[in-house]
């Protein structure tokens, strides 16, 4: 008798661990479930690399004017291979105001663009995108980067940073930190760059849903004034202290975002984990919470929105007006 309630409490702890997998993956996947996986167009290698040689305006227009040249390379090479979609989204990348500090089209896509003038910024909000945004369909994160802009007004420059290949949204890689490990990586190495090219800028990282999982990774970086998550299925820490950064961290989620339906867990599978744990919005995460009403997923950054208005008062170092908002954790740089 005893074996036999042994083996029931097993085989319904199984059931437990499976169906807590099933619901995280369905609660990410299913409301974007029209979204696709990148198509890996064959593109040309970068011209350049690295970081410009100064954050003057003449060093910056050379570097946005090569990445340009990569830009329309990397689109004819698309056009000549039948894909029409990634030509037409590269011809528009390609227009001579535009602004990118690199570009790379292979693998889905790479590139760091910069909105408003970076060489007077005081104040620089980086941009770290969630899952299913790549060069397809780059007017996602170019969007929320301008109206983030034009809150933040003269003397800021936002930079939309989609430096990694991000998850498919119906997919395990958009429930597992896979990705964000790399991606983290290759943010801190560009942070770090601007951080030699504007040492007194306040920067901060501002962070959308699984950009959140890649931001906490490189939340230690030197030199950041605040990390802002939103929209954020957690971070696969059990807690704010454990980014181990000096930088605020900031935390908001909207009353209408799907998100919240998503379990916080980590269940281990194989050589990974689903799920990413504390819910980066409670108490117990302990950062600090600001207001960012009742908008959706995608309406963080959409102009005239309760959070944009918040999240560019962070960047510009400005105290929040609203009484409500939570204050435990958090550090200033």
């Amino acid at each position: 008798m005893a074996l036999r309630t042994r083996r029931g409490r097993t085989r319904r702890h199984r059931l437990r661990r499976a169906l807590l997998a099933a619901l995280v993956a369905a609660s990410v996947a299913v409301p974007v479930s029209g979204a696709a996986s990148p198509a890996h167009v064959p593109a040309p290698a970068p011209t350049v690399s690295g970081p410009p040689t100064a954050a003057t305006p003449a060093a910056l227009a050379e570097r946005y004017a090569a990445s340009r040249r990569d830009i329309g390379a990397a689109g004819r090479v698309a056009a000549a291979h039948g894909d029409r979609k990634r030509a037409d989204a590269l011809r528009v990348m390609a227009h001579p105001a535009r602004q990118f500090l690199s570009f790379d089209g292979r693998e889905g896509g790479r590139t760091v663009e910069v909105v408003g003038d970076l060489a007077r910024a005081e104040r620089i909000a980086v941009v770290v995108p969630g899952a299913g945004v790549l060069v397809d369909n780059y007017w996602r994160l170019l969007g929320g980067a301008k109206a983030l802009h034009k809150e933040l007004g003269d003397r800021s420059a936002v930079v939309g940073w989609l430096g990694y290949e991000t998850p498919s949204t119906v997919s395990m890689a958009a429930v597992t930190s896979g990705r964000a490990d790399g991606a983290a990586r290759e943010l801190r190495g560009f942070l770090a760059e601007l951080e030699m090219l504007k040492p007194a800028a306040r920067t901060s990282l501002v962070c959308h849903s699984y950009g959140s999982v890649v931001c906490a990774r490189a939340a230690s970086t030197p030199g950041l004034a605040d990390v802002v998550l939103y929209g954020s299925p957690g971070t696969g820490y059990d807690n704010a202290a454990a980014l181990k950064t000096r930088a605020t961290v900031w935390t908001g989620r909207s009353s209408g975002d799907w998100i919240a339906d998503v379990p916080h867990v980590r269940i281990p599978l194989l050589v990974t984990e689903i799920g990413f744990g504390t819910d980066p919005v409670s108490e117990e995460f302990g950062a600090k919470r600001f207001p960012a009403g009742d908008g959706g997923h995608s309406d963080y950054l959409k102009p005239g929105s309760v959070p944009l208005k918040n999240i560019a008062r962070i960047v510009r170092g400005l105290d929040l007006e609203d009484p409500s908002v939570r204050t435990s954790g958090g550090r200033r740089a």
